[in-house]
């Protein structure tokens, strides 16, 4: 009988009621949730990242929210750390712990057991190469390290000038070791193309009631350069757009909700090649609820 810990991981693509999910399921059978969230890591970060709000969390605890000030660069290695911890604390109450998110490279990292490369950040690498496209960075990327240009998200800007970091430092990406630690239950929501496009947009019309402008002149008005707000996504990108006048308003919720959707068919692309995932169309239904 293996001696590792179980845990149950639900992933899909933004908008599909990930949250939800694991907020019915962590009640039904005394579980808490770890968020697997590259950005549901700021603080104050909250509409835009479409962050589960005190009302939606129904009294289930919550690990990973909100442990840095979005002036820090937090690693996948320090949410990995934390997620870690999260399990460990999870268990030693013997409670069961639910990893919910749409990062995937978070969660490769943690189910996996990645051991990461520790390369410290290159502030004047980093100037040099945010002058460039994504697309420059990629190409560079395939001419240095051709093997980690196949698995990288080539419109990603950070990652891409990231893994060129640890290849100058490291002369490639290193492959990365596994030695995963834990026994796994998969769930993914799976949602049809048109029904997943509604979502999306009413999420934004969602996010704009709830004050995603006002969000993000908090964060300016906090000293967060425009520069760094961009790097939140494009759920913030294309509103300091907007507040700056290089768009209109019609602009701004046009380009959202397209890469948005575009953001969701990588994501699915991604966990299409998983074999162990359960996929479900209505997760509402789920038989482990009862």
């Amino acid at each position: 009988m293996s001696t590792k810990k179980t845990i149950i991981v639900i992933t899909g693509p933004t908008a599909s009621g990930k949250s939800e999910l694991a907020v019915k399921l962590a009640k039904k059978i005394n579980g808490e949730i770890i968020s697997a969230d590259s950005r549901q890591i700021y603080k104050g970060l909250d509409i835009g990242t479409a962050k589960i709000t005190k009302k939606e969390i129904q009294g289930v605890k919550h690990h990973c929210l909100d442990i840095a000030s979005p002036k820090k660069r937090l690693t996948i290695i320090d949410w990995k750390n934390c997620a870690e911890k999260a399990v460990d604390t999870i268990y030693r109450i013997g409670k069961v712990p639910i990893v919910v998110g749409g990062t995937m490279f978070y969660i490769k990292a943690l189910i996996d057991g990645w051991a990461l490369p520790q390369v410290l950040p290159n502030p004047l690498l980093r100037k040099k190469l945010e002058k460039k496209t994504a697309r420059e960075l990629f190409t560079i990327l395939q001419r240095q390290d051709s093997h980690r240009a196949k698995t990288i998200e080539r419109k990603n800007k950070r990652r891409l000038i990231r893994a060129l970091e640890i290849v100058e430092t490291l002369g490639k990406v290193p492959k990365l070791k596994a030695k995963p630690k834990y026994e796994v239950l998969w769930l993914g929501i799976k949602k049809n193309p048109e029904e997943l496009k509604k979502r999306i947009q009413k999420r934004l019309r969602k996010m704009l009631k709830r004050g995603l402008i006002q969000e993000i002149k908090k964060l300016r008005a906090s000293s967060l350069s425009w520069k760094r707000i961009y790097e939140f996504g494009f759920e913030y990108k294309y509103p300091a757009f907007y507040l700056q006048k290089k768009i209109s308003k019609e602009e701004m919720i046009n380009k959202i909700n397209k890469e948005t959707l575009d953001y969701t068919r990588r994501q699915m692309l991604w966990w299409k090649k998983d074999k162990k995932i359960r996929w479900l169309s209505k997760p509402n239904s789920l038989s482990i609820y009862r």
